[in-house]
């Protein structure tokens, strides 16, 4: 039987997550490949996200592994927005790492016609500190939503054409960042479980598919990022709650693979 020779026996298959599998059946058809590990560590996720309630509100869920393009395309949510990469890109088993210059994955997501206004959240973990002027995941094209993590210690999380700057806080880059509306008021960051606020009015969704580690702009890719990438997602917005979950099941997701 095919699955049982990529290590699926059988007379398991009964007790595998339907949504698993088939995330595990498109890495494959693809012509990727996951590790026993690998494998067990996404099953886990699928499992924690579930019980947290966190599952329904994804839209997609990048959990760049398998150490190729083939497998770190693959949306763990859906058949829907399997990522491109373009040209640049480092591959291995801690994540994906662009060059900072052409390096970005096109993930197909519109947010005008997925999303609503003021209800969404894009997520990366990072492995990397590097300050600088690089955006982890972004788009400008209608409105403008962007990661930016560090930039002379400063935070810069903007989404739905609103958004601002949180000062002064030294951050180290390495580590898990959410950017969140919940509203149309307000836009959040968390960095692991600490939390900013920022005032800022929602004002339009864009027209052109969120990159990651870049930013849509002009109709091209800008500020091209550098940090190594071991998780990225898109979905609705995340209560306070549901944030801290995340972040706990993603952080045992990447301390299974020893690289958290």
């Amino acid at each position: 039987m095919i699955l049982a020779s990529h290590g699926i026996i059988a007379s398991s298959i009964l007790q595998v997550d339907a949504d698993w599998l088939a995330y595990y059946n498109r890495v494959i058809a693809a012509g990727g490949s996951l590790t026993t590990t690998e494998q067990n560590a996404t099953k886990t996720l699928v499992a924690d996200l579930k019980a947290n309630g966190l599952w329904t509100p994804m839209k997609a869920i990048y959990p760049m592994v398998g150490a190729s393009a083939a497998a770190c395309a693959q949306n763990l949510k859906s058949s829907s927005f399997t990522g491109t990469f373009s040209s640049g890109w480092t591959f291995a088993s801690t994540g994906v790492t662009g060059n900072g210059t052409s390096a970005y994955m096109d993930t197909g997501f519109i947010e005008n016609g997925n999303i609503t206004l003021g209800n969404q959240h894009i997520s990366f973990y990072s492995r990397t500190d590097i300050a600088g002027l690089y955006c982890d995941f972004g788009c400008q094209l209608g409105g403008d939503t962007q990661l930016i993590p560090n930039l002379n210690t400063n935070l810069y999380p903007r989404m739905h054409g609103g958004g601002g700057q949180v000062s002064g806080l030294n951050l180290n880059t390495a580590a898990y960042f959410i950017v969140n509306r919940k509203n149309t008021s307000e836009v959040e960051a968390f960095r692991n479980t600490t939390k900013y606020t920022v005032s800022a009015t929602a004002g339009v969704l864009n027209t052109s598919p969120l990159l990651l580690s870049a930013t849509r702009f002009s109709g091209a890719s800008n500020y091209n990022s550098i940090r190594q990438c071991a998780f990225a997602s898109i979905g609705d917005g995340l209560t306070d709650t549901q944030a801290s979950n995340f972040y706990t099941a993603v952080q045992a997701f990447q301390t299974t693979l020893s690289r958290q």
